[in-house]
């Protein structure tokens, strides 16, 4: 009979071998001494086997979960799902499980206790706030962990993304269009990306010598988005152009502008950090600044698999930043 799980004596045996040379290439062994066309081979069979470790083998062999955890405010929040994806494979392709859990009806001790703290290697933070005890109840889970784009104020231990870049790039596409009353929707005030999206936006502003239009603070919801949205709007000073801080409230921020009876983009532009594929097929689509997310995950992964509880990590993830135009956007009115 066919077996249906393919065996480390099967790579192996395809990468011609001994088990414990596939072993020691899999959990990267610093003190392994072969020739790279050797750790090739076993990679090449590895790939074409579609091995996989046996997860809860390899933890009775070595007291170790081969799990990492990842902790994200919101499933609801769609981009967090590319964050996911990447942070995934690359903890597939490693031989771990990723266990994912959302701030939604849970902090992050609960989600902790309910994970068991020693049954991870180690935990990825997405978005996460800088709570008060979050340092200190992760240092005494005695784990390596890092935050993903975001920064706590009492510890360097994040890979964040340019959001200054992304932010910078998204008015300078209005500047250029004809906008001079570019009004900014926020992020919340007390998310790390919104800050520096915000700092993005008004270095923006002056390098064009342009006034700093109005700022509404929004949560990362359509339903936030809308209702900052309607207040823009609605004030003396009406801009031509709006950059949001996050795609999940542009889409709540265009309805908001429909219900008030504005056109887009013949009354208002709008332009969001973050491409999602959904963008694509708003009405109009949506004109956005596509991010690295899935790199974001990745990298928190490599990372994180080779960090120890004490050490720093201060990154700023060099991967593309591009400015995708779609029909949100168009040159102001008259």
């Amino acid at each position: 009979m066919k077996r249906s799980r393919v065996t480390l004596a099967d790579v192996a045996t395809m990468a011609r071998v001994d088990r414990a040379v596939v072993s020691r290439v899999i959990n990267k062994d610093p003190t392994l001494n072969i020739r790279q066309e050797t750790r090739e081979r076993v990679l090449t069979a590895i790939d074409r086997l579609g091995y996989r470790p046996n997860v809860a083998a390899r933890s009775l062999r070595t007291a170790r979960a081969h799990m990492f955890g990842l902790f994200i405010p919101d499933f609801a929040n769609p981009v967090y799902a590319e964050i996911i994806k990447g942070a995934e494979s690359e903890a597939a392709s490693q031989g771990y499980v990723l266990v994912t859990g959302s701030a939604v009806g849970a902090g992050l001790g609960e989600y902790m206790d309910r994970i068991g703290q020693g049954r991870i290697d180690g935990l990825l933070l997405a978005g996460a706030g800088d709570e008060a005890g979050l340092v200190e109840h992760l240092d005494r889970a005695a784990i390596p962990w890092i935050m993903l784009n975001n920064r706590s104020r009492s510890v360097e231990r994040y890979v964040i993304l340019d959001d200054e870049r992304a932010a910078a790039l998204a008015v300078e596409h209005l500047v250029r269009l004809g906008h001079r009353r570019i009004a900014h929707l926020a992020g919340p005030a007390a998310a790390d990306t919104a800050g520096r999206r915000s700092a993005g936006y008004s270095a923006a502003m002056r390098e064009a010598r342009l006034p700093e239009g109005p700022i509404v603070a929004a949560g990362y919801t359509p339903a936030g988005g809308a209702a900052a949205m309607a207040r823009l709007l609605d004030g003396p000073e009406r801009p031509t152009a709006v950059f949001v801080a996050n795609v999940a409230s542009a889409i709540g921020a265009m309805e908001g502008a429909r219900s008030a009876g504005f056109e887009i983009p013949r009354d208002v532009s709008i332009v969001a950090v973050h491409d999602l594929e959904l963008a694509s097929y708003l009405f109009p689509a949506l004109t956005t600044v596509r991010m690295p997310l899935a790199e974001l995950g990745r990298r928190g992964v490599t990372l994180l698999a080779g960090l120890k509880p004490d050490d720093k990590v201060a990154e700023v993830l060099a991967g593309p930043i591009e400015l995708i135009q779609r029909r949100s956007t168009a040159p102001p009115p008259g």
